[in-house]
């Protein structure tokens, strides 16, 4: 039973929620139901399908519905005098600035990706107002307190971005499954049915023009004289025959690594037309741009079954023909959608059949969707715990009760004879450039790099910027702002093109830029260090930005980054398995409250599990696209797939 000051509490609060998905469904209603009296929410996306098996506010009927309104409009009918207002907007615009944040007693966030959240963060940190954050994936969850000046910030221990692959792996010398899948997503996928005068590397690259001219003009195009099917056997001959055979010329490529083996449709398919052994009739009858289903007209219904490399050709072919008999309209303007039922049997048949080529293991279709469409399997049961956890934190910090605050994680297997494991907030962090203002550092190429791929790559990209103003010194490089007249934007576009040592202030080795994003109201320093070469691999940016990893990293490390050129951070369970560096919590580094009380539950033991389950970093409210790619595909832990 809440006490009376509990109850004034929250009677009195008004509270911000930001995001409307698998968690926020739950936290809107446990907080209408615990006596929440004022509650905004914001949430930029409409209701799918896919949500509509944990996301319990929502309907059928409601598909293509903003998530905050729908789920506003259901908590009413249940609890009418709960004034709730919902936005159905993105957090990061303009409107949600810093004096709209200041409006709210604390904000609770239900995000599903890492740019909002590090935004939300920081608008927090700039109106001095609490954030409960918070995250699951699977049977996996945690709550979190931020509170400025008392506890850590989201950015106080950096999260890692999403694993990337270089070009020429997925392009050239696959060796894991994912690496199929990317190519068969974002480059075969995009070059058939999205917009095909795009540039990407499925053309032909053979340099003898004279045997190659069949296959480098218009290889993509539908020719007026041939059938669907000749069309689609044209292309797999080209993807998975002709260009592996181009890649084997080259002798240096294989030297290490086994060689592929080029595959064409003669030696798999009949020389007939596939034939449909299913229901072709269903696919004639919808409506549904989304539900044709090569599947369904070969008579396949297994979505758990691994096909053969048979199997995947007919697929390959058959959803080809429905997408330019079917779906013509849709052709030219596509891009992946992992409730697309034709794409995802598209992509799950050519991955697999460039995978046989490389001889990698085949995937499922059910496999190859959950890859390709970045999905994480979520969990009702772990969404309500921690929308119930969040609740209690936010009471908490209604209360100004800072000696109790905990970060919860929910575990999937009992530790200590706990599900739900307490540890006591973090301190700041003083190396955390966000809250600290600790300067960065950032090795660059200063005589061959542009401000663009300065502002791109590192402001935008890497400090989550969104109107960023760059200085040198006095000089003012870059601004974006809505207030600028046209002779400041095209002065600042010329900039962008402008190599960086070559500005009138030249910017060079020990130069100090100055960048500040006015609507998140954060600036931070960055020292300027000129280097020549870079690993394209590892440092396929060609800078590196370093200076806001953790403390506990040993000075002079310089070999622990990330592919893409940022300082290691948070590692997923799967790589902490293989990584002896991956502690990120290491001795010494255990920074609680002096205002904990003494006679705090002892979980000095249950701190070091926690410590080590803190390698998921922030795990992701569940209808999430921003699944990382992990190394190790084959590891038990991947069960634990840790998101941004």
């Amino acid at each position: 039973m809440a006490s009376h000051h509990q109850f004034s509490a929250v009677k009195g609060a008004k509270v911000l929620m930001v995001g409307a998905g698998g968690i926020g469904c739950e936290l809107l209603k446990t907080l209408a139901l615990s006596g929440f009296q004022d509650i905004h929410i914001i949430d930029m996306d409409t209701i799918e399908v896919s949500n509509l098996n944990r996301q319990f506010l929502f309907r059928k009927s409601h598909v293509g519905l903003s998530k905050a309104k729908v789920a506003r409009d259901a908590v009413l009918r249940f609890r009418p005098h709960v004034s709730i207002t919902s936005y159905h907007a993105n957090v990061k615009n303009q409107e949600f600035n810093v004096d709209f944040f200041k409006q709210f007693n604390v904000v609770l966030n239900g995000l599903d990706n890492l740019d909002a959240r590090r935004h939300v963060n920081r608008l927090c940190l700039a109106a001095d107002v609490p954030l409960v954050e918070s995250g699951t994936t699977g049977f996996l969850g945690q709550v979190t307190v931020h509170v400025k000046g008392r506890t850590e910030c989201y950015e106080c221990q950096p999260k890692p971005a999403p694993k990337t692959y270089p070009v020429c792996t997925i392009t050239s010398t696959p060796s894991k499954f994912v690496h199929c899948i990317v190519w068969a997503k974002d480059l075969l996928f995009a070059k058939l049915f999205g917009d095909k005068n795009q540039e990407n590397d499925l053309n032909v690259r053979s340099s003898d023009s004279a045997s190659s001219s069949n296959h480098a003009e218009d290889i993509f195009e539908l020719y007026k004289d041939e059938t669907i099917e000749q069309y689609g056997r044209r292309v797999f001959d080209h993807v998975f025959g002709y260009n592996i055979e181009v890649a084997l010329s080259n002798d240096d490529t294989w030297k290490n690594r086994n060689k592929p083996r080029p595959i064409y449709s003669r030696d798999i398919l009949p020389d007939e037309p596939t034939k449909q052994n299913g229901n072709s009739d269903k696919n004639c009858a919808t409506d549904d741009q989304s539900s044709f289903s090569a599947m369904t007209s070969l008579g396949m219904k297994n979505p758990q079954e691994i096909w053969s490399l048979m199997e995947n050709s007919r697929i390959f072919i058959e959803a080809i023909k429905l997408f330019f008999t079917k779906r013509e309209k849709d052709v030219g303007n596509l891009t992946f959608d992992k409730d697309d039922q034709l794409a995802v049997e598209f992509v799950t048949a050519a991955a697999n059949i460039r995978a046989e080529s490389f001889g990698i293991p085949m995937h499922s279709l059910f496999e190859s969707k959950g890859i390709a469409g970045n999905i994480v399997h979520a969990v009702a049961t772990t969404n309500a715990i921690i929308a119930g956890l969040i609740v209690i934190e936010a009471i908490k910090v209604l209360q100004n009760d800072a000696n109790n605050y905990r970060m919860t994680y929910c575990l999937e297997h009992p530790s200590r004879k706990m599900l739900l494991m307490p540890v006591e907030p973090f301190e700041p962090n003083k190396s955390c450039y966000v809250c600290s203002e600790t300067p960065l550092s950032l090795e660059i190429n200063t005589h061959k790099a542009k401000l663009r791929d300065f502002v791109e790559k590192i402001v935008k990209v890497k400090l989550g910027m969104n109107f960023p103003l760059i200085m040198h010194g006095s000089a003012l490089l870059y601004e974006v702002g809505d207030d600028l007249d046209e002779d400041m934007v095209a002065n600042y576009a010329a900039n962008l093109e402008k190599v960086l040592s070559e500005f009138p202030s030249p910017v060079v080795s020990g130069t100090i830029l100055s960048v500040e994003d006015l609507q998140q109201e954060l600036s931070c320093s960055i020292n300027i260090k000129h280097r020549d070469e870079f690993d394209e691999e590892k440092e396929p940016d060609g800078m590196v930005l370093s200076g806001w990893h953790q403390t506990s990293l040993e000075k002079g490390d310089s070999s622990k980054t990330l592919g893409n050129g940022e300082s290691i951070s948070t590692p997923s369970a799967t790589e902490a398995d293989k990584n002896e560096d991956s502690d990120i919590v290491a001795s010494g580094r255990k920074r609680k409250l002096d205002e904990a009380p003494s006679s705090a539950v002892d979980i000095s033991s249950s701190a070091n599990e926690a410590n080590s389950l803190k390698k998921l970093e922030e795990l992701d409210d569940d209808d999430d696209d921003d699944l990382v790619m992990l190394d190790d595909g084959d590891s038990a832990m991947n069960k634990k797939k840790r998101l941004q």
